[in-house]
């Protein structure tokens, strides 16, 4: 494969979990020679902007997106993600749903604070909202003031102790469902992809049902190049693309600093994805448009 035609369809900058800015990421992705890459940030477009100046400036095909999370109900399988690509930033569905999903999470982190504090973990919105810098405000972050403070001598035990599901400090979270962040994304102009499929703990017939499931709701595409993903599973989420006429897509998932070993275009050294897999889906935009 030629290595000037590799490409990143899942990364995020600062403006949510990761540590790179907007324009950041772009200078990384031309010094490694990507050809083209996706800013797909948790539940916020706020970095779009920046990003795609940047790509401009640098000379990198830009590609603007987002990565929601969406309640499901198959399986016992509280949350979904689902990543838009391509999608125009500035369309109105996306101001009126990103306003709706701020208040969610505001919330949310508050409750969080008051039941760490019930525990004796003494930490404060501003704490954490500091710790963030940007907008979005995920668990990573409260782990990463539990761990300055001193309550816990390792990020994962946060998790283990109290920041996953079923722990004293968890609050779960307010989503859309699947079929309305599918909507949300087209309304935008956008491709719908469900992200890593891999790791919601489905086995492979559950996943076939799932895609069952969300196909009819118009998603467009899976997952299936991804930094976790042993041969077999790629091999796997191939088979269920073709199965249910969903695009192939992909991406490193990269968080920079926040997750150390994966690397923006390579993940854990194991991905190269193609740009047809962007310019099979950009056809798609085309014709729409």
């Amino acid at each position: 494969m030629d290595k000037n035609n590799i490409i990143d369809l899942h990364t995020h900058s600062y403006c949510s979990d990761g540590t790179y800015s907007p324009e950041g990421l772009v200078v990384l992705a031309k010094k490694q020679g990507i050809r083209a890459i996706a800013l797909t940030d948790h539940d916020t477009i706020d970095g779009l902007e920046a990003f795609m100046t940047a790509g401009k400036k640098h000379g990198i095909e830009t590609i603007p997106g987002i990565e929601l999370g969406a309640q499901c109900d198959l399986f016992h399988q509280p949350e979904l993600h689902i990543v838009g690509l391509g999608l125009d930033p500035k369309a109105p569905i996306l101001d009126e749903q990103m306003e709706t999903m701020r208040q969610n999470r505001m919330d949310r982190n508050i409750k969080m604070v008051n039941q760490l504090a019930q525990l004796g973990l003494n930490i404060t919105i501003d704490d954490v909202m500091q710790n963030a810098g940007g907008e979005i405000i995920t668990r990573a972050h409260f782990a990463n003031v539990l761990l300055k403070k001193g309550y816990i001598y390792t990020r994962d035990e946060a998790f283990s102790k109290y920041l996953s599901h079923g722990m004293p400090g968890y609050v779960p979270k307010t989503l859309f469902t699947v079929e309305q962040c599918i909507q949300m994304i087209h309304q935008a102009g956008g491709i719908s992809i469900l992200a890593h499929p891999t790791l919601y703990g489905l086995a492979q017939d559950q996943l076939n049902t799932l895609c069952s499931n969300l196909a009819p709701l118009g998603l467009d595409g899976i997952e299936c190049y991804y930094s976790a993903y042993t041969p077999a599973q790629r091999k796997n989420m191939l088979k269920l693309a073709t199965k249910h006429h969903l695009y192939p897509s992909g991406g490193s998932d990269f968080h920079g600093d926040n997750k150390p070993l994966i690397r923006l275009g390579k993940g854990r050294g194991n991905l190269a994805i193609p740009y047809s897999i962007w310019a099979n889906m950009k056809k798609r935009k085309s014709k729409e448009t």
